[in-house]
């Protein structure tokens, strides 16, 4: 499998998920976004185990999770930002995992 990264796309995931879900106010839509990310990084991930796989795929969903409860206190926007960085900085994990193999 090709060595592109995916912090990029898990960013854009999050970050496109959660406009596309403001804008049009459908929580499924910013989902499927979210899932869509997820869908093309997993592969690339499991090139060095599927327990990192699935292990940064359940931790970006808990992220944009916990941006829920975030954005009570900081509000939306900073909240997902930092639930985005959070997410990157997860894939890049990931990223130099399947480097190394």
């Amino acid at each position: 499998m090709p060595r592109t990264p995916t912090s990029p796309v898990v960013a854009g995931a999050v970050l496109g998920g959660y406009a596309i879900g403001r804008r049009t106010g459908n929580r499924r839509l910013a989902g499927v976004a979210l899932l869509a990310g997820l869908g093309w990084s997993a592969p690339r991930w499991a090139a060095a185990s599927a327990a990192l796989a699935v292990g940064l795929s359940a931790g970006t969903v808990a992220l944009v999770g916990l941006s829920h409860p975030l954005s009570r206190r900081v509000g939306p926007w900073p909240a997902v930002l930092v639930s985005t960085a959070a997410a990157a900085a997860l894939a890049a994990v990931g990223d130099g995992a399947a480097r190394r193999r």
